[in-house]
């Protein structure tokens, strides 16, 4: 078995003007989530908003992210599966209502 990190990027304007209900229905997706692919998920967590980031570049400090996008980086899973297809196959299911996932297999230096 390998190691995958699926990477969820979103418009983080989504969950910012998101009703009290679509905050339940994303938590709900995230817990049915959870309970469907308990056997291989090996950790996961969410980020908190990228103006609560801290860049550092070349030594220097700045607030903010590192880059303006549409789509910033707002949690990951890490899974573990057979190869990439089945890796995708579970990434599929991974609740982004406001934007993808990415899929990236973890370096091994075994």
């Amino acid at each position: 078995m390998s190691e995958y990190l699926v990477l969820i990027y979103e418009a983080e304007s989504g969950y910012a003007n998101a009703s009290e209900q679509v905050m339940n229905e994303v938590m709900e997706a995230h817990n049915s989530f959870g309970e469907k692919f308990h056997d291989v998920l090996k950790g996961g967590k969410a980020l908190q908003p990228t103006m609560t980031a801290t860049t550092i570049r070349d030594g220097a400090v700045t607030d903010g992210p590192y880059a303006e996008t549409k789509e910033a980086l707002g949690g990951y899973y890490l899974i573990e599966a057979a190869d990439l297809d089945a890796a995708i196959a579970i990434a599929k299911e991974v609740p982004a209502r406001f934007g993808g996932v990415e899929v990236r297999p973890i370096m091994s230096f075994e």
